[in-house]
C-alpha cells in the first residue's frame, strides 16, 4: 500500500473518531452540561485538529519524490502542516477553556436572592479572565509559529536585546489601549461593576450587559445599547443600584390638596402592595414629605421589590392606583390652586388721577 493511500486512510480515521466522540457527547449532553459545551464549542476544531494531526504524523517530505525539487516541495508541506497543526491545537485549547467556564456560568446564572450579587461578580470576573487568557494562548502560539522558522530562532536573540525599547514604543502607542485593559481587570477584580447590574451613567438607566477588557455594553431601559470605554467607570461618577444587592426601594410622590385624608391613603396603599406579587413583603410606608410653595401637599409612597424591574413596575401601577383612588373616592383632594379675591371696588390709576 502506498504512503499516500496510508496518509488518506489516517486522514479518515481520524475524522470518523472525532465524529463518534461527537456523537457520544451530543446524546450525554442532555445530562452532562460539559458535553454539550464541547460539542458546541469544540466540534469544528475537533475535527480540524484530528485531521492536521493525523497528516502530520504520516507525512514524510520524501512522499514528493527524491529529487532537490521534490524535497523542497515535500518540506513546505511539512513546515505548512506543523504550522495549521499549532493553529488547531490552539482553536482546540481555546474551545475547551471556553467549554469549561461555560459550565460554570451556567450555574451561576441560576443563582437568585441574595447569593445572585456573589454570583455575577464571579461571572464577571471569569468573562474577563477566559479573554485574558485566550489572547495570552495566541500569542504563545504565534510565538511557536514564528520560531519554528530558522531563520527567526536565529534572530531571537537579537529580539529579546531590543524588547525593552519596542516594549516602550508600543507602550506609548498604545496606552490608551493598555489603559482601558487595566481598568476592565479593576473594575471585575474590585467588584465595583458586575454582568447585569442596575447603573445610571449620564441620565440613562440599563443594566451591564457586556463588560471586556476595552469596552462597557450598557443595555438601556428601552432596549437601546450604549457603549463606553472600561475606563469612563474609572474616571467617572456612576450609580450602581445593586452594588450591594438587587433589592430597590420604589418611590412615588403625589401632590393633592390640604383636604387629603393621609390614613385613608395610607391604608389604601397598604392593601394594595399585599395583593400585588411585585412587592417583597418587606418595607413600605406612606408620610407627607412637603408642603410646596404652590399651596399643595406632597405625599411620598415607599415600597421595597426585589429588583430594579419589578420596583419599576410596583411604582406605576401604586400610582396608577393612587390617581384613580383619589379621584373616584376622595375629588375634594385633587390638586387645586386658591386666589384670595379683595370684596369691595378698589379705585384704579385712571380713576384716582381723574
Amino acid at each position: 500500500m502506498s504512503t499516500w493511500a496510508i496518509l488518506a486512510l489516517s486522514v479518515a480515521g481520524a475524522i470518523i473518531v472525532v465524529e463518534v466522540a461527537r456523537r457520544l457527547l451530543s446524546r450525554a449532553g442532555a445530562k452532562w452540561g460539559l458535553a454539550r459545551h464541547l460539542v458546541e464549542h469544540c466540534t469544528w476544531a475537533g475535527f480540524a485538529t484530528a485531521v492536521v494531526i493525523a497528516a502530520n504524523v504520516v507525512f514524510v517530505p520524501a512522499m514528493f519524490g527524491g529529487t532537490p525539487q521534490e524535497r523542497t516541495i515535500g518540506e513546505g508541506v511539512d513546515r505548512v502542516l506543523g504550522l495549521i497543526t499549532i493553529a488547531c491545537v490552539t482553536w482546540l485549547i481555546v474551545g475547551a477553556a471556553y467549554a469549561v467556564t461555560d459550565v460554570i456560568l451556567d450555574r451561576l446564572v441560576l443563582v437568585e436572592g441574595d447569593r445572585n450579587r456573589r454570583a455575577r461578580r464571579i461571572m464577571t470576573q471569569i468573562a474577563l479572565v477566559r479573554r485574558v487568557a485566550t489572547a495570552v494562548i495566541i500569542v504563545v502560539a504565534l510565538g511557536a509559529m514564528l520560531f519554528s522558522f530558522p531563520q527567526v530562532r536565529a534572530l531571537g536573540a537579537g529580539l529579546l536585546a531590543s524588547a525593552g525599547i519596542a516594549g516602550a514604543i508600543v507602550g506609548i502607542a498604545a496606552q490608551s489601549t493598555i489603559g482601558n485593559m487595566l481598568a476592565g481587570l479593576q473594575l471585575a477584580f474590585s467588584d465595583a461593576l458586575r454582568l447585569d447590574d442596575v447603573v445610571v451613567v449620564n441620565n440613562e438607566w440599563g443594566r451591564i450587559e457586556e463588560l471586556t477588557l476595552t469596552y462597557v455594553v450598557l443595555r438601556l431601559w428601552d432596549e437601546r445599547r450604549l457603549v463606553l470605554p472600561v475606563s469612563y467607570f474609572t474616571t467617572n461618577p456612576f450609580e450602581n443600584w445593586t452594588r450591594h444587592g438587587s433589592r430597590v426601594l420604589a418611590v412615588v410622590h403625589l401632590r393633592v390638596d390640604w383636604a387629603v385624608p393621609v390614613d385613608a391613603l395610607r391604608e389604601e396603599l397598604y392593601r394594595f402592595i399585599q395583593e400585588s406579587p411585585l412587592w417583597d413583603q418587606k418595607d413600605w410606608t406612606l408620610q407627607v414629605t412637603d408642603v410646596l410653595p404652590n399651596g399643595l401637599v406632597e405625599l411620598r409612597a415607599l415600597m421595597s421589590a426585589a429588583d430594579s424591574a419589578s420596583a419599576w413596575d410596583l411604582k406605576c401601577d401604586v400610582r396608577e392606583h393612587l390617581v384613580g383612588y383619589v379621584r373616584e373616592n376622595h375629588p375634594e383632594s385633587l390638586p387645586r390652586f386658591r386666589v384670595d379675591l379683595p370684596t369691595g371696588p378698589q379705585p384704579t390709576s385712571w380713576s384716582a388721577e381723574a
